[in-house]
């Protein structure tokens, strides 16, 4: 970057640390929040748990895949928009390659849902959410008053699940702090540096999304071109999807399958193997791209379809940041945050028990399993991708 070691230290540090996050991070939008936090809130220390519960209820509240808007913040703040770019590519690649593969028919292994390594994969995503919940519960909710805000944000969310009221209740949270702090507040955080130009590019990003947003429909139409079309169809999916990954499954069952590019067997197909490998659950969009053209450019297809499901929450998160980081520095704003930061900690309890628990603890043996888990994480201080890998193993019948 313009020749400075420091800087490109930090950008080679953005793309080796996001590279293996993206090789190892099973689990689920849920999980993969978790992941971050252990690299670079505890291990690395980029930020601390305050600013990453910043981060995490800024992404909850925009639409889009809410852990890779929380890793295309992470990067910016490491290293500017170019380590942005290079952590959203490295933490996507690998899984947005198997998927591409995926649709060629190379990893076309049967039906995944009863393999035992993904049983195993869910328990340790168990282990991992347990320590996140946790941990940040221990920063983000000090005191009574945030507790009550956390359980009750939980408690909620169990009864009346969904994104939209995922949404209501951490807005609850936020003014629930205001009510509670905004009187106590005596040192507000310091605002991040940013100049005009940096706020200029904001507003543009913001611009930008609204636009694609409004002309592709447009220009699909009158030009009826096929590579178009998709582009509007996924990049409307990736704009209005409120609460992570496997929201955008049926809005893109709903433009795929009508349209006739993907039958409803591809579709279960790729969804099947989507929730069997690390990354993202958004690059179950390169699978369908994939499969919609045969032949050897069939991968085109998936890359384009990639790029129209992820670049609304690129626009997103680079268009918002700059003037979160000038709002979050205000005292009423800290006092709002204290509230919200507990409510993300409920949102995250209510997630480790439905569908983190729900759908991977499934005996008593599988609760030994996930303790077992957690026992290596936390006390053990074991690597997650070495649980990870364990825990694959362990479901599989390897180890047992």
């Amino acid at each position: 970057m313009n020749g400075n070691p420091a800087s490109s230290r930090k950008l080679a540090e953005v793309c080796g640390s996001f590279l293996k996050l993206g090789l190892i991070s099973f689990g689920g939008p849920v999980a993969h929040l978790s992941y971050l936090r252990a690299e670079f809130v505890k291990k690395r220390r980029w930020l601390d748990d305050v600013a990453y519960g910043d981060l995490v209820a800024l992404c909850q509240f925009l639409p889009g895949p809410a852990s890779s808007q929380v890793v295309f913040a992470l990067g910016m703040r490491r290293a500017g928009l170019a380590g942005a770019i290079s952590a959203s590519f490295f933490f996507t690649l690998p899984s947005a390659l198997i998927m591409i593969a995926f649709g060629y028919g190379v990893a076309a292994a049967g039906d995944l849902q009863g393999a035992g390594w993904l049983h195993g994969l869910k328990l340790a995503a168990v282990a991992v959410v347990a320590q996140a919940v946790w941990g940040m519960g221990r920063n983000l909710c000090p005191d009574r008053n945030r507790v009550s805000i956390c359980l009750m944000s939980a408690a909620l969310l169990l009864a009346f699940p969904g994104a939209l009221f995922q949404i209501g209740v951490i807005a609850a949270g936020a003014a629930a702090g205001w009510c509670l702090y905004h009187r106590t507040i005596q040192a507000p955080v310091q605002a991040e540096k940013a100049g005009f130009r940096t706020h200029l590019a904001a507003a543009s990003a913001l611009i930008v999304f609204l636009l694609f947003l409004a002309a592709t429909p447009i220009v699909a139409t009158a030009t009826g071109l096929k590579s178009v079309a998709v582009f509007d169809s996924f990049y409307r999916a990736g704009s209005l999807v409120f609460g992570g990954g496997h929201v955008v499954l049926p809005l893109l069952r709903a433009e795929v399958v009508p349209h006739g590019w993907v039958t409803d067997d591809q579709f279960l197909a790729g969804y099947g193997a989507a929730q069997a490998i690390p990354g993202p659950l958004f690059t179950f969009s390169g699978f369908l791209g994939s499969v919609m053209t045969a032949g050897s450019a069939a991968w085109i297809w998936g890359v384009w379809c990639l790029f129209a499901t992820f670049l609304p929450a690129w626009l997103l998160v680079g268009g918002v940041l700059p003037f979160w980081d000038r709002l979050r520095s205000k005292a009423w704003t800290q006092a709002a945050l204290r509230g919200a930061n507990a409510a993300v900690v409920g949102v995250l309890l209510a997630a480790l028990y439905s569908p983190v628990i729900t759908e991977g603890v499934k005996s008593p043996w599988d609760v030994a399993m996930a303790l077992l888990a957690l026992g290596l994480l936390e006390f053990w201080k074991v690597s997650s991708w070495i649980v990870v890998l364990l825990m694959a193993a362990a479901g599989q019948g390897i180890l047992l």
